[in-house]
């Protein structure tokens, strides 16, 4: 084999350094290198945990092995209350259920509604599924970002307002759909979401 060859090369390669291990998490509780601990659930925070676990713990059937069936409504009890999931509840919520985080994580990553830090004081939601897209939804939430100021999936620096896609209101027939402070608007208009921008300037601090 000639001198130069890939195999010599791999040879003459200094020893790779051992892999730390993970103690940190990220932003929602699974583990990743060089990042700091997340702090523990505030007292609050964990009483509502508690509070959604006697609540729909009941509802499992007795003899599982886990309580995964409890994590959607465990996860709706909680951002129905704060409008997020705390990230330092996200290896408590794992432990209760007998669920990894990893598992935790991967449901409140998959659905668009579940966010991971807290909302602006104005919440503003354009549908992007298919029916509403052929009305127009994404010129509006273009619009939307440029009048609010602020990139989809965003919330502005002033904690003013959060912009977000969703895939279905329900108002299929009468898009583009908007959600705006957890009300339903059908047929919005780029007119309409300047008048509804003028509100949030209005109402502001």
């Amino acid at each position: 084999m000639p001198p130069n060859s890939s195999s010599d090369d791999l040879r003459a390669l200094p020893p790779e350094p051992p892999r730390r291990r993970a103690a940190a998490q990220d932003s929602v509780g699974i583990p990743r290198p060089g990042q700091p601990d997340l702090p523990p659930p505030a007292p609050a925070e964990h009483a509502l945990l508690q509070e959604a676990l006697a609540r729909h713990l009941a509802d499992v059937p007795p003899g599982l092995i886990t309580t995964q069936s409890a994590l959607l409504p465990v996860l709706h009890h909680i951002q129905d209350a704060l409008h997020y999931i705390p990230p330092p509840l996200v290896p408590e919520i794992a432990r209760a259920l007998n669920l990894s985080r990893a598992e935790v994580h991967g449901v409140i990553t998959y659905y668009h509604h579940f966010r991971t830090a807290p909302p602006g004081r104005h919440v503003v939601q354009i549908c992007q599924a298919e029916a509403c897209r052929a009305n127009g939804a994404e010129q509006l939430m273009a619009h939307a970002a440029r009048r609010l100021a602020c990139e989809p999936g965003a919330t502005r620096a002033d904690n003013a307002v959060t912009l977000e896609a969703v895939y279905c209101l329900g108002l299929c027939a009468t898009g583009p759909s908007a959600m705006v402070d957890e009300r339903l608007r059908s047929r919005v208009t780029a007119a309409a979401l300047d008048v509804i921008a003028a509100g949030f300037e209005g109402t502001a601090g």
